[in-house]
């Protein structure tokens, strides 16, 4: 007696068949490299994996998935942290790499825009705007291997969010991909458009759930000529967050980042073979690093120094870098701290965000909080003072075991976000929402909330094949048929 025909693997085939030749990948060793994410935590073999090279393919792709029930999720550079781009809805998810739509479009120093595919890497993107002399100011450490799409879907922050903002900032159109296959061309390069709903912004932050994101237009400005870095030691975050205070009236819009750094991030950072002692003469609490960029005719060096010099009643200690070599040391240290603390296995990361005037009060009441519950556990703070956010990882004491080390994570996560309800903060402030964080933001939200939400799910994807379980609860959860 035969067995009856698997569902999947014909729906597979009759996908194959309706595509473009070498598009879709099947086979295990071609599906293992979009089956993890950065993170290493987040594991699922897709079905299979979708490579289109235009926004046409895209649509003929969800055209086809979207009449047969197949679910997708799209997916960039898998750099994010929440698993909201790693296949891994029950019945099985089709990945729709954006990889092959990497081109840029066009580059406009007049218009300070620029139009990008997708699946261009953020790095190449930026070098094209720097050809053009200006900058596109979205920077972080993946941006070697983040794709643009995933920026946009996102939301993403980094470093310069003080002065430029967040992605949702610099967006000006979009062009997308619908679940039925039909495409939305909103991408403009417009300043000023006040024609009825923003539509775009259904799609930034939306984390591959309402559509697939093939390009965006983007804002771009005028490449600094100067640029200046300066590490400095304090006493406490409270002198941290008054030093920004007062950076923010005297260094005025020049201010590029303010970073935060407690002093066991420093010893982190100092656990690399490529970090060079100490970065100051001694150790201190609090260390901040400060950047501000200008062209023109300003004297940036001197405003820096100044501006330092005057706050002499803060600072106790600190280094201005002589050259550009040294300003990418100082924020080598930055970078390194981020990758060493997790060189000795898993560990739990926040991404929180408060009002800028709580800062202190949170990071004092989190670790009084992390201390008395795990004492044993080693908080790693640091974070983007000048936009709230963040970063408060707990690495757990060596040689504990899996099951020990879920608990420690979900205990001390569940601490965290307590005193993040206190101060009236979010859980997540630049990774997102995606699986992992969406029992805690269903938990949070406000109801009116979700369903709005819900309805726009329901409006744009009424079959829910699009990245379904993703923020929300996948349908069957949320008690719809």
């Amino acid at each position: 007696m035969n067995a009856p025909p698997d569902p999947q693997a014909k729906a597979l085939a009759a996908l194959a068949s309706a595509m473009p030749e070498g598009m879709l990948l099947t086979a295990d060793d071609d599906l293992l490299r979009f089956s993890r994410d950065w993170s290493g935590d987040h594991y699922a073999r897709p079905l299979a994996v979708a490579r289109p090279r235009s926004v046409e393919e895209v649509s003929a792709l969800l055209r086809h998935c979207n009449a047969e029930g197949i679910h997708v999720v799209p997916q960039g550079g898998l750099t994010g942290l929440v698993g909201a781009a790693v296949a891994s809805f029950p019945s099985g998810e089709v990945v729709i790499s954006l990889e092959r739509l990497n081109k840029v479009r066009s580059v406009s120093a007049i218009d300070f825009a620029m139009v990008v595919e997708a699946g261009c890497i953020l790095e190449e993107a930026k070098t094209r705007a720097e050809a053009a002399d200006c900058i596109l100011p979205i920077t972080f450490g993946a941006q070697g291997s983040c794709q643009i799409g995933g920026n946009v879907a996102t939301n993403a922050g980094g470093f310069n969010v003080l002065r430029y903002g967040m992605t949702r900032d610099l967006v000006l159109g979009l062009e997308v991909v619908l679940p039925d296959g039909r495409v939305w061309n909103g991408l403009k390069t417009l300043r000023k458009d006040n024609r009825g709903y923003d539509l775009k912004q259904l799609f930034i932050g939306s984390e591959g759930t309402l559509g697939v994101i093939t390009a965006a237009a983007l804002k771009i400005f005028p490449r600094p000529t100067q640029i200046e870095t300066a590490l400095v030691g304090v006493e406490s975050v409270e002198k941290a967050m008054e030093l920004y205070a007062r950076a923010r009236r005297e260094c005025s819009d020049l201010l590029t980042a303010f970073e935060l750094i407690l002093r066991g991030g420093i010893e982190i950072a100092m656990r690399s073979p490529a970090a060079m002692g100490d970065p100051l003469s001694s150790p201190y609490p609090v260390y901040v690093l400060i950047e501000v960029s200008a062209g023109g005719r300003v004297d940036l060096r001197a405003l820096l120094e100044g501006f330092l010099g005057d706050a002499g009643d803060i600072v106790l200690d600190g280094v201005v870098a002589s050259n550009r070599a040294q300003a990418a040391r100082l924020w080598m240290l930055r970078e390194m701290m981020v990758e060493w603390q997790g060189r000795g296995g898993r560990y739990l990361r926040t991404d929180v965000s408060v009002p800028i005037s709580s800062l202190a009060a949170f990071v004092s009441d989190a670790l009084a909080a992390l201390k008395a519950s795990h004492p044993d556990a080693l908080p790693v703070t640091y974070g983007h003072v000048g936009d709230g956010n963040i970063h408060l990882n707990i690495v757990p004491p060596e040689h504990m075991g899996p099951e020990e080390m879920e608990a420690l994570f979900h205990a001390t996560e569940e601490v965290i976000f307590d005193v993040i309800d206190n101060h009236g903060g979010s859980i997540s402030a630049e990774h997102g929402v995606g699986k992992v964080k969406q029992q805690a933001f269903l938990d949070r939200a406000d109801p009116v909330a979700l369903e709005l939400a819900g309805r726009i799910k329901d409006a744009l994807d009424p079959k829910h094949i699009m990245s379904e379980g993703r923020i929300l609860a996948a349908r069957n959860a949320r008690g719809h048929d």
